[in-house]
């Protein structure tokens, strides 16, 4: 383990430097406060109100769980909070996470996530956990492809009604991913070697595209099945916002009955496909 430690933290240093950001813990008041607003103004319509509040933060910081920001000079650009979960499953639940815009296309959410599995695997964690929307296509590349996490639950309507700026009035289902944080295809992916999955082309469409852009269902048997998203659905609620809603209600349809048969995600195409497997093959080049 120490020298998958090891390993971690010169990932870790290596991604901070290539984003140009020095990731560290945040513990004062001061700074807990400017956290507090930078993620609300990331979901909510008001950049200065409050969204984990400073009392919570200082509660989680000084209690040994994980509060982090993304320091360009002495500006806070990034920042990611989790806790930890219950007592010997060894494991981290990052609960939320977040990038200005200012610093997008830097990849600073990728040095906050191996600063956070560096942090993690020395106080002995084994597994981050998280979740996402399975709808937004880039979060998903970034997780099972850029992190090399993987899906193990469906959370219909996790969350409940949010009616902030990115989930909108839409049902807030989620796939939970576990981050094995020593596994060969984690350690690689955290030193710029991830493995990309590719749809094969044989592989069950069980939902695809319309020329149209909207939702296909099609058969679920195969040893390969791949399931599309939506290219952004962010435009779709803002635009399109009966769209969105059939293109949830198909993913979350499709999704469901395929893991309750047994299949497990493979990863997910670049292309904006989940890839699913009955058995252990891997696509990725």
């Amino acid at each position: 383990m120490s020298r998958v430690i090891a390993a971690a933290l010169e990932a870790a240093g290596s991604a901070a430097r290539a984003a140009r950001v020095l990731v560290r813990p945040v513990s004062s008041l001061a700074e807990l406060a400017t956290l507090d607003r930078m993620l609300a103004g990331i979901w909510q319509e008001d950049a200065t109100g409050r969204l984990l509040t400073t009392e919570l933060l200082r509660a989680l910081a000084k209690s040994g769980n994980y509060v982090a920001g993304a320091f360009d000079g002495g500006t806070l650009v990034g920042a990611a909070v989790a806790f930890f979960a219950a007592p010997g499953e060894r494991e981290l639940h990052s609960h939320i996470a977040g990038v200005t815009a200012g610093a997008a296309g830097r990849s600073v959410g990728f040095a906050l996530k191996q600063h956070q599995r560096a942090w993690a695997l020395q106080r002995g964690i084994t597994t981050v956990s998280w979740t996402f929307d399975p709808l937004v296509a880039r979060n998903a590349y970034f997780n099972l492809t850029k992190l090399g996490a993987l899906p193990t639950e469906y959370l219909p309507n996790f969350y409940g009604p949010m009616h902030d700026r990115i989930n909108g009035d839409d049902d807030s289902d989620r796939l939970l991913v576990r981050w094995d944080l020593a596994a060969p295809a984690v350690v690689a992916a955290g030193a710029g070697r991830a493995r990309r999955c590719v749809r094969p082309p044989t592989a069950a469409l069980a939902l695809r595209r319309s020329p149209a852009g909207g939702p296909v269902p099609g058969p679920h048997r195969g040893q390969t099945v791949a399931v599309a998203v939506p290219e952004d659905i962010e435009a779709l609620r803002r635009g399109a916002p009966g769209a969105a809603k059939d293109w949830r209600v198909a993913v979350r349809d499709t999704l469901s009955v395929l893991l309750a048969d047994g299949l497990r995600f493979a990863g997910f195409d670049r292309d904006g496909w989940y890839v699913l497997t009955r058995g252990t093959e891997e696509y990725g080049r």
